[in-house]
């Protein structure tokens, strides 16, 4: 599998399944991969895009406290696959000088990644989907002139908290 190094271009809310989407870039292409994802980790990855700090600890602030009172780091997180509508990711660690290859939701995956610094890649394949290819993928554009039309459809009042 050949590994794109990867940005968030911007967060939006889809009108026809009303979920947060966490758009995601690479380097140099001009291409997008629409990952959607839950409320509530479209939330932590809003505050920590946007440099909010939290008076107490979140879900993805206790989960860097933890890796860092462990001395883990965060090598990279890795966007794997699309199987059965569902996004794959692994994270992956190195604690006291042994590596570990763990199972992750992209959204939380993407989470930890902000937080701690690591880098982001997609499996070059999911760039690629279009959803005539797989009736798995859904009917979203990957190249971000289509996509920002799309989203520029939807009421910005419908946007809440999160921002392209």
């Amino acid at each position: 599998m050949k590994l794109l190094e990867a940005h968030i271009e911007g967060l939006a809310l889809d009108m026809t399944t009303n979920s947060p989407v966490v758009i995601l870039a690479p380097e140099g292409l001009n291409k997008v991969l629409p990952i959607w994802i839950g409320h509530a980790e479209a939330w932590g990855i809003a505050m920590e895009l946007s440099g909010v700090e939290p008076k107490r600890p979140m879900t993805y602030d206790l989960i860097k406290l933890v890796f860092d009172t462990l001395e883990t780091k965060v090598e990279r997180i890795v966007i794997t696959e699309l199987r059965e509508q569902t996004f794959y990711a692994r994270l992956y660690l190195t604690c006291n000088g042994k590596e570990y290859d763990i199972d992750a939701r992209p959204s939380d995956s993407i989470a930890v990644a902000l937080k701690t610094g690591a880098q982001i890649y997609v499996n070059e394949e999911l760039f690629n989907l279009k959803s005539s290819d797989s009736p798995e993928m859904p009917d979203i554009p990957n190249d971000p002139e289509s996509l920002r039309e799309r989203l520029k459809k939807i009421n910005p009042e419908d946007f809440g908290k999160y921002s392209l």
